[in-house]
């Protein structure tokens, strides 16, 4: 299966037998609490709040909002909540996180604890799922986010991290596009040369479950007629599930051309730990933090 638009995972989601529970690291923020309650209303998912409790039914109480105020766990520190809410998805109470007003660093602190936290011995990296206007599927952006310069161990890893999410989806093999500017390996181009080193891991057998490609550029990974005219015959060529970005300059200027330029959506969250950790910044739209507790709960879902 491959996802064709955001509207038809809505749906799938919509259809769950039972809504996923999202728990909500300091959750006294207004933007937060309007998409939690959003994906509340669509029948998706269930909250467990965390954080200053006053501040949150204050909030609640402006937005019109009726919650049971007991089951608020009223934590006001933003680091105790970070904690908390680890403390709880371990305890089985809650089937992934929200960030709510904390810093990235205060919630990842707990997740990576060794001890502690929810990692399962792979990097955690940053998936997005893009829909753009001109593309005829969802398609994964990674890693924009999360790694900044991964080596080649991190970026097999990331690979597995995301194919390991679309599966989770329903897809049964991923088409995986390493890109780079050029399509031959050039030993003075880092990335082309690990690009090749991940397509060659993949073709025995060391990544598996997909198709890897590269090096491989942009155009030729969306674009088939470009593909076709420079003569890069790949079965990924056109059809690419997922961009592998080499570090997380592009990432970033290619997730943000996305929405800002081609007018695509987006949603994401942080995988690789035991749950999904949606991670929005502060300046994502109500409808990126909305698709990404859809995206969240479906990734869940699948598991």
């Amino acid at each position: 299966m491959v996802l064709k638009s955001y509207d038809v995972l809505v749906e799938k989601v919509k259809a769950l037998p039972e809504k996923k529970r999202v728990i909500v690291a300091a959750a006294g923020d207004e933007h937060t609490l309007e998409a939690v309650f959003n994906a509340v209303d669509e029948g998706i998912i269930t909250p467990v709040l965390v954080g200053d409790k006053a501040k949150i039914l204050d909030i609640l109480g402006k937005m019109n909002r009726e919650f049971d105020a007991d089951s608020i766990y009223d934590v006001p520190d933003p680091v105790d909540a970070a904690a908390k809410t680890v403390e709880l998805i371990r305890e089985g109470k809650g089937d992934f996180i929200m960030k709510g007003k904390l810093e990235t660093a205060q919630i990842l602190k707990p997740v990576v604890n060794k001890e502690t936290g929810l990692g399962q011995g792979r990097v955690m990296s940053h998936f997005v799922l893009n829909q753009l206007p001109n593309y005829h599927k969802l398609i994964v952006t990674t890693d924009g986010g999360m790694m900044t310069y991964p080596t080649l161990e991190q970026k097999k890893d990331i690979i597995e991290n995301t194919v390991d999410t679309l599966k989770s989806l329903g897809y049964d093999c991923p088409k995986v596009a390493c890109v780079a500017a050029v399509e031959k390996v050039n030993p003075k181009m880092p990335e082309t040369v690990e690009a090749d080193q991940l397509a060659q891991m993949n073709k025995n057998g060391e990544i598996k479950d997909c198709i890897v490609a590269g090096p491989i550029s942009l155009d030729i990974a969306l674009d088939k007629e470009v593909a076709n005219i420079k003569g890069y015959d790949n079965e990924v060529a056109g059809d690419a599930d997922v961009i592998l970005v080499p570090n997380i300059q592009v990432g970033n200027v290619l997730g943000k051309s996305i929405v800002t330029i081609a007018g695509g959506k987006m949603a994401g969250f942080i995988v690789g730990a035991k749950v999904p950790i949606v991670l929005t910044s502060r300046g994502s739209s109500a409808e990126e933090k909305y698709l990404s507790l859809v995206l969240a709960a479906a990734a869940v879902a699948g598991k």
